[in-house]
């Protein structure tokens, strides 16, 4: 979980710190990225603190899978819309080096995701 937590802010380091707001894809990779990591940092405070065994109703593990599963796609996809999109970029400047970056990033957390489903 914490080396998703670093791949997830490293894919929102590397987007935002180009100029993505001038290709729209970005922005829908943006909201992945962020939205993923913020649920993902309110898991892992729910596993520190152990706040789980406190709510003993919630199918805890259930919860766990339907986030993997439901990260894992999103993640595909914004990793797939990243590749088309980086073609907007010229190759070797600062946005294309991030973007690319940020592609193989996505793809990577999408790996991690995916084993931890099974």
């Amino acid at each position: 979980m914490i080396f998703f937590q670093v791949l997830g802010l490293l894919v929102w380091i590397l987007i935002a710190s180009t100029e993505y707001f001038s290709v729209s894809a970005f922005g829908w990779v943006m909201f992945v990225a962020v939205f993923y990591w913020v649920l993902t940092v309110f898991l892992l405070i729910f596993y520190i603190t152990m706040a789980y065994t406190k709510i003993p109703q919630v199918p805890w593990t259930t919860v766990g899978l339907s986030f993997n599963a439901s990260a894992a796609l999103m993640y595909l996809l914004a990793s797939i819309v990243d590749a088309i999109s980086i073609k907007q970029a010229r190759e070797g400047t600062h946005n294309y080096n991030s973007w690319v970056a940020s592609t193989v990033s996505q793809f990577w957390i999408y790996l991690i995701l995916t084993s931890s489903c099974g």
